[in-house]
C-alpha cells in the first residue's frame, strides 16, 4: 500500500463484490464456464466464508481477455494460461524495476549531497598543486654584474 489509510468501504478493480451469476452475465460467459476457468486457475476469484465466489473488475476484464485469446485468437486454455502467468511476471519485473530505479535515485541524491558537503568542507587559503611538466629545454642564467 501506499502508506495512506483506505476507507474500507472503498471499492478498487480488485474488490471482489460480484457473485458467479452477476460475472458470468457481465463477461458474457456461461456460469459453468466461469468454474471450469477457477478449476484450471485461468481467474481465480476471491472466496467468501461459506466459500462463495465473489469476482472483482479485474477478474471481469480477464475472463473477458481469456473470452477474446480463446474465441478470437484460437488459443488453446493451456496457452492463455501460460500467457497470464507471462504477462503477471512482466508485471511484477516491471514492478521491481521501477522501486530500483527509485532506490537508485535515492542513493544517487545521497551522493551528490555528500559529495557538496565534502566540496562545502574545503579549504579556500590552499591553493590547488599544480605538476610542472618536465621539458628538455635549457635555461642560462647570468647574472648582472654590480655597478660600482
Amino acid at each position: 500500500m501506499d502508506g495512506r489509510r483506505r476507507n474500507p468501504y472503498e471499492l478498487t478493480e480488485e474488490t471482489p463484490v460480484y457473485v458467479i451469476s452477476v460475472a458470468a452475465q457481465l463477461s458474457g460467459l456461461h456460469p459453468q464456464t466461469l468454474r471450469q476457468y477457477d478449476r484450471l486457475g485461468l481467474v481465480s476469484p476471491d472466496r467468501t466464508a461459506g466459500r462463495g465466489r465473489r469476482y472483482s473488475a479485474r477478474d471481469i476484464e480477464l475472463l473477458r481477455t481469456v473470452q477474446q485469446l480463446s474465441q478470437d485468437e484460437g488459443i488453446n486454455l493451456a496457452g492463455i494460461k501460460r500467457i497470464i502467468e507471462l504477462e503477471n511476471q512482466v508485471a511484477a519485473l516491471q514492478s521491481r524495476v521501477a522501486e530500483m530505479e527509485a532506490a537508485l535515485e535515492g542513493a544517487a541524491a545521497a551522493m551528490r549531497q555528500r559529495e557538496a558537503a565534502v566540496h562545502a568542507s574545503y579549504r579556500r587559503d590552499l591553493v590547488p598543486y599544480q605538476e610542472v611538466q618536465q621539458t628538455s629545454a635549457l635555461v642560462v642564467w647570468r647574472p648582472k654584474k654590480a655597478k660600482d
